[in-house]
């Protein structure tokens, strides 16, 4: 099944695909009038529609049917440290969509390698990650927001951070309670200062592990979006 991305669809009878999404419809796939195909919004629904003019640049559907996406799980928000090589963190995003997660906020902490990020660029990656695993739900991907401001903003949910300082942390799995909105905070390879974590456990994050093996950035995104995604099964 080819999902095509149409993020400002309202609940009307007919929609045109976007030149790219009319230009992959019928140029790339051959997708002919009257072909049957699924359109998504990001934001949970797909609807299933019927081409009724097959131009390449404004590809004409009429909509025949809705279905929502199951929005009944919680979600996962991951705050993580963006690493130096930029690929690695786009395979994170990739991954992590697959699995379904919720919100990615690129964080920057004292021992972040990356400073800046390309937003549009991360965005793009999870929508090409939504569609491939065949999901109507696009994460939230925000701005490079500093550790300060994730730890003070306010979050509907257990709240938890990721370091490797020994002070007797427990596993996620051993803390996490099923059903749980949750947001996990992930450091950079240089891992989060003493001095960001203090600050974490006074603003009600708790302390967790992965497990005895140290991870890189990426990887402890991906254990930790996949343990939630099974505990929540």
């Amino acid at each position: 099944m080819n999902l095509f991305y149409t993020p400002d669809i309202t609940n009307a009878d007919t929609y045109t695909l976007s030149e790219n999404e009319s230009k992959h419809a019928i140029r790339v796939l051959r997708l002919k009038t009257n072909e049957t195909i699924t359109l998504i919004d990001g934001k949970g629904t797909f609807y299933t529609a019927i081409i009724s003019n097959d131009n390449p640049k404004r590809c004409e559907v009429k909509i025949t049917n809705t279905k929502n996406e199951n929005s009944s799980k919680p979600k996962l928000t991951i705050a993580i440290a963006p690493t130096k090589n930029n690929d690695r963190t786009e395979w994170f995003i990739e991954k992590s969509t697959e699995i379904g997660i919720s919100q990615i906020i690129p964080t920057h902490s004292k021992h972040s390698e990356r400073k800046k990020i390309k937003q549009e660029r991360f965005v793009k990656t999870a929508v090409s990650a939504m569609k491939q695993s065949l999901k109507a739900t696009l994460p939230i991907v925000t701005e490079l927001t500093s550790f300060k401001e994730v730890v003070n903003s306010s979050f509907n949910g257990k709240k938890y951070i990721a370091h490797c300082y020994k002070n007797q942390q427990k596993h996620f799995k051993d803390l996490y309670t099923k059903g749980e909105n949750s947001l996990i905070l992930i450091g950079p390879e240089g891992d989060f200062t003493q001095e960001e974590v203090t600050l974490a456990l006074e603003k009600g994050f708790e302390p967790i592990t992965f497990g005895e093996s140290r991870l890189r950035t990426e990887t402890a995104g991906i254990v930790a979006c996949s343990t939630f995604n099974l505990i929540n099964e």
